[in-house]
C-alpha cells in the first residue's frame, strides 16, 4: 500500500479489526519511510447488481432508492430508524443471497412489502398503494381486508 503522505511502496498493517458496519475491514497502517500513520478499509469487490426496472429498462441496483420508500411510508408513524435500517438490511441480504446479476424490481417491493407488513400496517398500506399503484378505492380496500385478515 502506498503511503498518501509520502508516496512511499512500504508501509505496514499495525492494528486490523472489523470496521463498523461489519462489511469491511478497517486497517492501521504505518509508513516505513515517514513513519506516519493512517487508515484503509477494505471490502469485497462484487459484481454490481442490475435492477430489471416495470418498463424493462435497466439500472445499477441502489440502496438510496429502497430507503427513501420506506421512510416514505414509515413517515410518522411510530417505526425507529433502527427497525427501517434492520428492514432494508434484510431486504438487502434476501437480494445479495440470491446471487443474480440481475433482479426484476418487482421482486424487490415484494420483499419490502412483506417486510413492511411484519413491521407495521400502515407503512404497509403506504408502501403498497404506491408500489402497486392503486387505481381506486376498491383496490385500496381489497389491499386493506389482507391486512386485517
Amino acid at each position: 500500500m502506498k503511503c498518501p503522505f509520502c508516496g512511499h511502496e512500504n508501509t505496514r498493517v499495525i492494528d486490523s479489526r472489523p470496521a463498523e458496519d461489519n462489511n469491511s475491514i478497517r486497517r492501521r497502517r504505518v509508513c516505513d519511510e515517514c513513519s506516519k500513520r493512517f487508515t484503509t478499509y477494505e471490502k469485497v469487490e462484487t459484481i454490481p447488481l442490475i435492477v430489471i426496472k416495470k418498463d424493462d429498462t435497466r439500472e445499477t441496483y441502489d440502496r438510496s432508492k429502497i430507503e427513501a420508500g420506506v421512510l416514505r411510508a414509515c413517515y410518522k408513524r411510530p417505526i425507529s430508524v433502527s427497525q427501517i435500517k434492520q428492514l432494508i438490511d434484510e431486504v438487502e441480504t434476501e437480494i445479495f443471497s440470491k446471487e443474480e446479476k440481475e433482479i426484476p424490481s418487482r421482486v424487490i417491493g415484494e420483499l419490502v412489502m412483506n417486510k413492511l407488513k411484519d413491521l407495521e400496517a400502515v407503512a404497509y398500506v403506504r408502501f403498497a398503494s404506491v408500489y402497486r399503484e392503486f387505481k381506486d378505492v376498491n383496490t385500496f380496500m381489497d389491499e386493506l381486508k389482507k391486512v386485517l385478515e
